[in-house]
Formats: structure tokens, C-alpha cells, sequence
């Protein structure tokens, strides 16, 4: 399953290690870059989905290297700018940015407008959308998901998780009414010792059962088993 490559370029490391830290939570795989050059020869060297740019930069400042960027790429671009005038927000959007946010920023927040960033690029770009057959495909109940292309469709609606919880569902999908417990979860998706991490596990499954609406139906796509873990009804 591909990893989502996201590019984080700023000269400040404490805030590019602040963003690798929540992006890292959330399951993307980062790249960080102090100056626009080094960030530029990331982007033509390996596979990057989305990047995060500051614009004061040295040696290439980031309305250039989204210049450069727009050229060839269509990837999404967010600045991270200490500049917070309508002005220069305004600006950022005319030379290519997707979106802008200001110094000092909420990290949650910027975590969901990538989220948000890409999935609007996977739906205007076919070739990322999920196909109308896949062998891959798991289904129930209304529920489609390709893991290939890492979507959800509820009822021919998407459906946008975190990388995370894509890949709770799709791990608990694979495997209808095997219960798994918190510390299987744990250390299957987030690829670590557990050291206590339940609470982790349940509260990304109460995320989950919410935008699955489980809330709001009498059939639940996952079911707790008590004392053991939790298991698909698929």
C-alpha cells in the first residue's frame, strides 16, 4: 500500500519538526528541506503528493519554487507563511498555493486542511479516483473501499478518513468477525511497541464509527468485543 509523501520546506527546524511530528501521527511518510534548492531537488528526485512551504526561504523563496513546482507538478501546495496580511494571503493563492495559513499556526489544523487538500486532489484527478472494478475491493453493507487507491465510499459517498483510520478499516475489513485486540491494532498500524496505547486505538475507532454514521444506524460495521478487542461485521 503507497505511503503518501508529504514535503515540508522551512529554514525554522523546530517548526518543520512540529509538523513532521503530527503528520508522522497521522501516518504520512515526511520529507523536510531548510531552503528552497534542497526542497526543490526533493521534489524532482523522489515521489512527493503534497507540499508545505514557507515563503521567506533562502537561496529559492517559496513563491519561486512554486513557480518552478507548477511547471511540471500539479501536486498540492500549502504556504506557511509568517506574512498574515489579506494582501499577502491573497498573493500566495495567485502564485499557486491551494492554501495559506500564518505563523503561529494550530497543528490539528493544518493536519486537516492536508487531509483535506488531498482528497479534493484525488477527486479532480481520475487517475487517482477509485475505478469502478477492483479485485482489491472490500465491501459491506454499503460500504466499498479500495485499498489500492485508499478510498471509502458509504453508499456511493466518499467517505475521508485520516491515514490512520484507513488503515484500522482496512485491516479490520480484511479479516470479517476476527476480533483483534487494541494491542494488535497498535502495533499493526502504527508499526510500534504498545506500551499502553489502548486509549490510542479507541479513540481512533470512535472516530471512525462516526464518520462511518454508525451513530445513526441500528447495524455497526464494527463491533466491540468486550474485554477482547474488535472485529467487522463484513
Amino acid at each position: 500500500m503507497k505511503s503518501i509523501t508529504i514535503l515540508i520546506a522551512d529554514d525554522e527546524a523546530e517548526i518543520a519538526d512540529l509538523i513532521e511530528l503530527h503528520l508522522v501521527k497521522e501516518g504520512y511518510r515526511c520529507l523536510k528541506a531548510v531552503d528552497g534548492q534542497e526542497a526543490l531537488g526533493m521534489i524532482w528526485t523522489q515521489s512527493v503528493d503534497l507540499a508545505i512551504l514557507d515563503i521567506m526561504m533562502p537561496k529559492i523563496d517559496g513563491y519561486e519554487l512554486t513557480r518552478i513546482i507548477r511547471e511540471k507538478f500539479h501536486l498540492p501546495i500549502i504556504f506557511l507563511s509568517a506574512k498574515t496580511t489579506d494582501l499577502d494571503k491573497i498573493t500566495g493563492l495567485v502564485r499557486g498555493a491551494d492554501d495559506y495559513m500564518t505563523k503561529p499556526f494550530n497543528p490539528m489544523e493544518l493536519v486537516a486542511r492536508v487531509n483535506a487538500q488531498l482528497r479534493r486532489f484525488i477527486q479532480l484527478n481520475p487517475s487517482m479516483a477509485a475505478p469502478t472494478a477492483d479485485t482489491s475491493m472490500l465491501e459491506a453493507g454499503g460500504l466499498v473501499i479500495y485499498p489500492e487507491q485508499r478510498n471509502v465510499f458509504l453508499y456511493g459517498n466518499p467517505v475521508e478518513l485520516t491515514p490512520k483510520e484507513f488503515d484500522i478499516l482496512v485491516l479490520l475489513a480484511s479479516h470479517p468477525k476476527k476480533v483483534f485486540s487494541s494491542e494488535h491494532i497498535f502495533q499493526r498500524v502504527w508499526g510500534e511497541a504498545y506500551y499502553e496505547s489502548g486509549n490510542t486505538v479507541m479513540v481512533h475507532i470512535r472516530t471512525l464509527r462516526k464518520k462511518l454514521g454508525e451513530d445513526q444506524h441500528k447495524n455497526k460495521l464494527i463491533r466491540t468485543v468486550w474485554g477482547v478487542g474488535y472485529a467487522f461485521n463484513g
